[in-house]
């Protein structure tokens, strides 16, 4: 509900080169009660004038000198669509045609002089009542909309923290107390920039990285643990880690469970379709699971695991090099050994 009070604390800027009509009409809205009133007889001061005060009423009369009021009104297209300013316009001048054409031009509404004060009291009050409500709905939903967002931070926060403790789950399986799910959220993130990547996909791919692995949750610990080499079968179990990834990750709504899903599946896949689970080949296999293998495979080599001691850096990357064209795209490749000093960087920093 507006009150009294709001409705006389408007500006409101009265605008007529008759000094005496414009001093007229402040004095009865003075005796009315509204305290904040601008009167401009300068034509040319106008839209200077509303752009500092910012009134939540114009009073403008349509015929003057230098601008008139169809020229002011124009020039306000662009400010009124943004602060939802009503316009009384007012002339002299009975012609409907001119009516039409002030209504036409963005008038809200539409006085002759000479108007009875009672009749111009009414209208004023309306149109200021129009403009406080619209403002008072803005402000509303300015506030729904913080709260939203507040709202929208917290359920992506508590989602970043569950996704967190599923891929820690997953890696406290497989004995690795080191950082690597932390390690390949930076990796692939770092690489999708490098790749060219949206800022919106490389942060996915940070929260999204961790998730590879998630599969293994489902595979016995006497594969997952094993300090030898498994066998034939016991392979076979462990390649199953990627479909039951994607099983688990699979019919969210969510965009970072939804490539978090296609990474679990398809990072290990090879470029020459000798990989699991499907053999896809070359670009069938999609950009983020490319992205997340090579960083998977230049971590896990550079990491202790039961089975093996940590290889050096310069003895991973040549296998990686060996690897081009067989196990990777080799343009990916390429582009890993270019920037191999940013994901040196990461190793040294994420390495406890």
């Amino acid at each position: 509900m507006i009150s009294k009070e709001q409705i006389h604390k408007a500006r409101i800027v009265i605008v007529d080169d008759q000094k005496l009509h414009s001093f007229f009409l402040k004095k009865v809205l003075k005796q009315e009660g509204y305290e904040n009133i601008k009167c401009v007889m300068d034509s040319l001061k106008v839209i200077q004038t509303i752009f500092d005060f910012k009134p939540d009423l114009l009073i403008l009369d349509l015929i003057m000198p230098h601008l008139d009021g169809f020229q002011i009104m124009e020039q306000l297209n662009g400010y009124r669509d943004e602060h939802f300013m009503p316009i009384l316009t007012l002339s002299a001048e009975k012609s409907s045609d001119l009516r039409l054409h002030a209504y036409q031009s963005g008038a809200t509404d539409f006085l002759n002089k000479p108007f009875e004060n009672i009749e111009m009291l009414s209208r004023i009050q309306s149109l200021i009542v129009t403009r406080l409500l619209h403002v008072a709905v803005e402000d509303q939903n300015n506030l729904l909309e913080v709260k939203v967002q507040e709202r929208t931070k917290e359920l992506l926060e508590t989602q970043l923290d569950i996704i967190n403790r599923l891929a820690q789950a997953a890696e406290f399986r497989d004995n690795d107390t080191g950082m690597h799910i932390t390690r390949m959220g930076q990796f692939c993130s770092q690489f999708g920039k490098i790749l060219g990547m949206s800022d919106e996909d490389c942060e996915l791919l940070l929260n999204a990285g961790p998730l590879h692995d998630v599969g293994k949750i489902g595979i016995p610990d006497s594969i997952l643990l094993k300090p030898a080499s498994l066998t034939d079968a016991e392979f076979e179990m462990m390649k199953t880690h990627t479909s039951i990834g994607a099983q688990l990750l699979a019919g969210s709504n969510s965009p970072i469970m939804r490539m978090a899903q296609k990474i679990a599946l398809t990072h290990h896949e090879k470029w020459d379709g000798n990989g699991y689970p499907n053999s896809l080949r070359g670009d069938e296999i999609p950009l983020v699971g490319q992205v997340s293998s090579i960083c998977d495979v230049f971590d896990a080599l550079t990491s202790v695991r039961p089975y093996k001691k940590a290889w050096t850096i310069e003895e991973a990357t040549r296998e990686i090099v060996a690897q081009k064209g067989k196990q990777f795209n080799p343009d990916i490749v390429d582009k890993f050994i270019e920037f191999l000093p940013e994901f040196k960087k990461i190793k040294e920093e994420y390495s406890s």
